[in-house]
């Protein structure tokens, strides 16, 4: 039988001659409760909040981008880009051609980013379930624009009394007095609307790419290449692969390297509320210090008494260490069954839920296992030192007297 921890347990769960070492417990033990059912509510919550982001974000960007390292554009029709198409683990390969335009609809305009896409970029990413009204289309003249550049525009879906005008510079030199003929126009017309975020809703056009080619006065040129990668397939060999065969003048970008400052912001962020939590769960331990502190006092003939038997410093200081640690374990084993809990309510029942004009109706929650085994192992080692304290000073003063 493990002695300390069988003095431990009856030390805790005993009533004691003062009673408000019972309600320090208690309050040790209630206030480590909190603050891990704080630290995994929050997190789960954290982490549904980015995934959500980042769902939104993978289906506007692809598994990997290709764009030139000098220049805005460049001619994918050579022989690295033919053999790159032959690359084990791609699924889908489609031209990008991208630039900002003037939209104007009667007396509204508003400049957007015009994107041109061939026909598998519907297929790479599945965009067509992000439109709300109308219906994904970007043959012949139609486009698919955002729910923001729509309400600027005040553009309807299908309207075919009044197209928009988008207007793009002319490249090169053009000889005329007449500011209109420096400018490429095209007339489009919405058959469809999208909404993912702000970013997004307030900036993008879709067209095919041979109208946007037209716009920009391009030929064969794209300004970027986006390909989708096989689900079962490494995407970080792929990715490298691809690289070996371009060389280096050529970008080539994963989803997170062409969002790079969103996924540092979503990390850091993560690491700061966790730390600041884990601050807070500090201040809630140190109620472990004070109910130890007087257990040790109370204690004090048993220790004497344990000391006579032969009881040495070491099996004094694990059997009061170990009722730290349990304080600690059992605020910890509540905190998470209590968080788990909560996350598990959110999450079947829809507890918190988003006013409508949100792209999600609840709250979203992801619990990770990652998580909870920080947030114990960090509950735990501070329920440790809080506890080491107390009894290193405590009872080598009660042993000596």
């Amino acid at each position: 039988m493990n002695l300390p921890f069988f003095i431990a347990k009856r030390y805790l769960i005993s009533k004691k001659s003062h009673n408000a070492i019972n309600i320090i417990s208690g309050i040790s033990i209630a206030g480590i409760c909190i603050g891990t059912m704080a630290l995994v509510i929050v997190l789960s919550a954290f982490n549904g909040l980015s995934d959500l982001v980042q769902t939104l974000y993978h289906s506007f960007d692809a598994d990997i981008q290709i764009t030139a390292q000098q220049g805005k554009t460049f001619d994918p029709n050579t022989s690295k880009f033919q053999e790159l198409k032959k690359v084990k683990g791609l699924a889908f390969y489609t031209e990008i051609v991208e630039g900002n335009a003037l939209l104007k609809l009667n007396e509204k305009q508003t400049i957007a980013t015009i994107k041109g896409v061939g026909n598998d970029f519907v297929k790479m990413n599945g965009f067509d379930t992000l439109v709300f009204d109308g219906n994904y289309s970007v043959d012949k003249n139609n486009i698919v624009l955002g729910r923001g550049l729509s309400y600027i525009l005040d553009a309807n879906v299908n309207s075919l009394v009044a197209p928009i005008s988008v207007y793009a510079p002319k490249r090169g030199d053009v000889n005329s007095i007449n500011p209109e003929d420096g400018l490429n126009e095209l007339k489009v017309y919405p058959a469809g609307l999208f909404a993912i975020n702000d970013e997004f809703d307030n900036k993008y056009v879709l067209m095919n790419i041979q109208n946007a080619r037209a716009l920009f006065d391009y030929t064969t040129e794209v300004t970027a290449i986006e390909l989708s990668v096989d689900k079962a397939a490494d995407k970080a060999e792929v990715q490298k692969n691809i690289q070996s065969i371009l060389g280096e003048g050529f970008n080539v970008k994963n989803r997170e390297e062409q969002n790079a400052l969103l996924y540092k912001t979503l990390k850091s962020e993560k690491v700061w509320t966790f730390i600041i939590l884990a601050f807070i769960l500090i201040i809630a331990t140190l109620n472990v210090i004070g109910s130890l502190t007087m257990l040790v006092i109370e204690k004090k003939k048993d220790i004497a008494t344990l000391h006579n038997m032969g009881a040495d410093m070491g099996l004094i200081r694990k059997i009061f260490l170990m009722e730290g640690v349990l304080i600690t374990l059992v605020g910890l084993v509540l905190g998470l069954v209590l968080g788990i809990s909560v996350c598990w309510l959110q999450t079947n029942f829809s507890i918190l839920e988003f006013s409508e004009g949100y792209v999600v109706s609840t709250y979203p929650i992801q619990i990770r296992i990652l998580d909870l085994l920080s947030i114990s192992a960090i509950v735990m080692l501070i329920g440790f030192l809080a506890a080491w304290y107390p009894v290193r000073l405590f009872t080598n003063k009660y042993m000596i007297q």
